[in-house]
């Protein structure tokens, strides 16, 4: 059952900071703090004040609703609607709103799941408008789940994104520390209402945020504002990388490395490309075979029983590369 405001309230005072003080070793990240009242995190960024709390007024489901659409340009037919929203919070679910002042800039939606004999939340879906992408209110978004699922006895949240987008994938894996072992081809079909789908597929990576691992308690104690991995161009490790790739970019098209070898080695990588939008909306065929061709370089290696484990950034004459990285096991 649902706990009351007032249960909240207690529990966003208490046992939020006491949550974090234990899993993080009392540090502090700079400009980060858990308040008192009914807000579960709060930070601060050039001079600007946001924090995070429960959604819970039938006019902030409605902008949720209004969001869905900024956010994907989705139609009214795939939002996820008000009423949905509501009842998933009363059945265990997780709905979070990003505010600054009384404007919400972004929320996560998160309900309970059961995955292979596993208790987990499954993060839905998350999204902050555009002006304020660049303030890490996604970044908290998420540190808040994790928080609200370890109070309820959580240690694991999934969700999917599509790995070509590689903000997305900077976020997931670097800041957060996730992993994947699961690829899924269009996983919402061929397309929805929402332009970012539609001639591209929705093929989508199942990632897994194991919230008690040695590998994300080091990831979420990290400055917010840390940058993927920064690999010297012409570097032995960057020669390793790319010498692992299964797929790599060339005068911006996806060339075939060698499978089989890299593959049989337990450790490989695979590019992909600096911005996926601003490619395929020059040169949409282009944008499909970067599809096709990850794809196949992903399904290749999951079924070899590779885990995606990180993601990685090699600078070529000034030019950033984006890189996955894959190995057979995690330590």
């Amino acid at each position: 059952m649902r706990n009351t405001r007032h249960e909240r309230r207690w529990l966003s005072t208490g046992c939020i900071a006491l949550t974090r003080a234990r899993l993080l070793g009392n540090s502090r990240q700079p400009g980060l703090d858990c308040r008192i009242g009914d807000r579960l995190m709060d930070w601060g960024i050039d001079n600007r004040h946001f924090y995070i709390r429960d959604v819970d007024s039938e006019a902030e489901f409605h902008a949720i609703e209004d969001l869905q659409k900024e956010a994907w340009g989705f139609s009214d037919l795939d939002i996820v609607p008000a009423a949905t929203l509501i009842a998933t919070g009363h059945a265990g679910g997780s709905l979070l709103g990003a505010f600054e002042r009384n404007c919400m800039i972004g929320f996560a939606y998160a309900f309970p799941a059961f995955e292979e004999g596993r208790v987990s939340m499954h993060s839905h879906m998350l999204a902050v408008k555009p002006e304020y992408q660049n303030y890490q209110a996604g970044y908290h978004l998420k540190l808040a789940q994790r928080e609200l699922a370890l109070e309820k006895g959580i240690d694991e949240i999934t969700w999917t994104f599509d790995p070509l987008q590689s903000l997305n994938a900077h976020l997931n894996f670097t800041k957060l520390g996730v992993i994947s072992n699961r690829y899924i081809v269009n996983f919402y079909g061929e397309e929805t209402s929402s332009p970012l789908h539609q001639g591209f597929g929705t093929d989508r990576l199942w990632v897994r945020w194991l919230l008690n691992s040695g590998r994300v308690k080091q990831c979420v104690s990290r400055p917010p504002g840390v940058r993927a991995q920064r690999i010297a161009d012409g570097s032995r490790e960057a020669a390793e990388v790319i010498q692992s790739a299964l797929i790599y970019g060339e005068d911006s098209r996806p060339m075939l490395g060698p499978f089989t070898s890299n593959l049989a080695t337990g450790r490989c990588a695979i590019e992909i490309p600096r911005d996926i939008n601003s490619l395929k909306e020059r040169d949409p065929s282009l944008g499909v075979e970067w599809r096709e061709a990850t794809r196949a370089a992903f399904l290749s290696a999951i079924e070899e029983g590779l885990v995606v484990s990180d993601f990685v950034r090699i600078d070529s004459n000034g030019i950033p590369r984006w890189f996955y990285a894959l190995r057979r096991s995690i330590a």
